[in-house]
Parts: structure tokens; C-alpha cells; sequence
């Protein structure tokens, strides 16, 4: 059966959020010892912690979270591994090739970006991380790619107040999405698939109608 990895971070109250959306807030609403029952109150945003992205979140016109297919969440996985890049450094196509032609053999399957990033978890730093230009969302397109799945807090670059060089127009989100793809981020640990013979990765989300994305429970099998 193999082992299996957790790969979420864990959800908290004050825990990283991309720079505008809902801060996440866990309470108490209910207690066995009053009330019968422990029951939590939960209040954040759907992109919070670890979570998938549909192409509704960048454009009103593609698909909702609902309207996509559940394999989409699941399946074999293939490693890019670029980990060592400085912060707010662009992972280009070349860069992705050995995943890539891997990619080419085995259609359908998960790609999962190595950046490293998670070690930054927590701190200000997390905003720093390498993001995908235009050009490398296009290769994994055509290499067969519609779901992609990151350690970090966007496949694009992060705004900073100050930054002059990143896009934050989205662009690789567009790509990939506009091809009707699945992102997920802030995913965590995936350093320990790094030479792994096979990995199946499991992303599924909330049931939410309608929505641009949700949290999931992100978790590896490795053969």
C-alpha cells in the first residue's frame, strides 16, 4: 500500500493568508462540559491554508469548482525539483524540462513544484517565493498539465510594496487555468517525494457550489 504523507499545513487562527484576504479566525462556539457537544466556529477565506484553485477564481466565464471533473484532484505525480533559487526568482521552462518530459510519458499526471518555499512558513519571508513566468505555465500546458500543485503561497509572484520587477497580474494563473487546470498552494513537505519511484497525490476540496476554490486535506502515497 505504501506510506503516507500529510502534506497541509495546519489551519489556526493568525495563520498566513495571501496579502488581502480574510484573516482566518478558529473559536470555540460549543462545549461538551455546557453544551453536549465541542464544536468549533471557523471564519476565513476560501483560499485559506492549503487549498485548490479553480479557473473561476481569475475569470467570471470559466469553470467553478464544482463544474470540474474529481480527477482532477487525484492521480499519479511527477516531481519538478527547484529548490536552492534566490527569492522572487522566476522558474522558467527550462528549468522544468526533466519534469516535463517526464510529463510527456505519463499524461494525466499531477505536477508537483518543489520550491523549498515551506521552510519559510510563518514568517515574512514566505512572501519572497520563486514564481512561474507565462512561458513555463504555456510548457506545462502542453506537456499535458492541468493540475499543478506548489509549496508555497501562489504560482505567481506575491506583491510586495516596492517591487518593480514581478508581474501581479496573475499571468500564470491565467495560463493554466485558462486551460481549464486545477492550482494548488501552499502545500507543505514536498521535499520528502523528491526521488520517489511512484506517488499518487490526493487534493480533494470542499463541496462549495459556485466557488473559486477551497482548502483541502493534501496527502501523498508513496509507493
Amino acid at each position: 500500500m505504501g506510506s503516507w504523507l500529510d502534506l497541509s499545513v495546519p489551519l489556526a487562527t493568525g495563520m498566513p493568508v495571501y496579502p488581502g484576504d480574510p484573516e482566518v479566525e478558529i473559536s470555540q462556539a460549543l462545549h461538551a462540559s455546557r453544551d453536549g457537544v465541542n464544536v468549533q466556529r471557523l471564519h476565513m477565506g476560501s483560499q485559506s491554508g492549503t487549498h485548490v484553485d479553480a479557473p473561476y477564481h481569475v475569470d467570471d466565464a470559466w469553470h467553478t469548482l464544482d463544474a470540474l471533473p474529481l480527477d482532477r484532484f487525484a492521480g499519479r505525480a511527477v516531481v519538478a525539483d527547484v529548490r536552492g533559487l534566490p527569492a522572487r526568482s522566476p522558474i522558467t521552462p527550462e528549468l522544468l524540462t526533466p519534469a516535463l518530459s517526464r510529463l510527456r510519458l505519463e499524461p494525466g499526471s499531477i505536477l508537483l513544484l518543489v520550491t523549498g518555499w515551506s521552510a519559510h512558513w510563518g514568517t515574512a519571508g514566505y512572501l519572497d517565493h520563486p514564481w512561474l513566468t507565462p512561458a513555463a505555465a504555456e510548457a506545462m500546458v502542453e506537456a499535458g498539465v492541468r493540475t499543478v500543485a506548489v509549496d508555497a503561497l501562489s504560482v505567481d509572484a506575491t506583491p510586495r510594496p516596492g517591487d518593480p520587477h514581478a508581474d501581479f497580474g496573475l499571468p500564470a494563473h491565467r495560463v493554466l487555468c485558462g486551460a481549464g487546470g486545477v492550482i494548488a498552494e501552499n502545500l507543505t513537505g514536498l521535499e520528502q517525494l523528491v526521488g520517489a519511484r511512484e506517488v499518487e497525490v490526493f487534493l480533494f476540496p470542499l463541496r462549495l457550489p459556485a466557488a473559486d476554490g477551497a482548502p483541502v486535506r493534501a496527502v501523498a502515497r508513496v509507493g
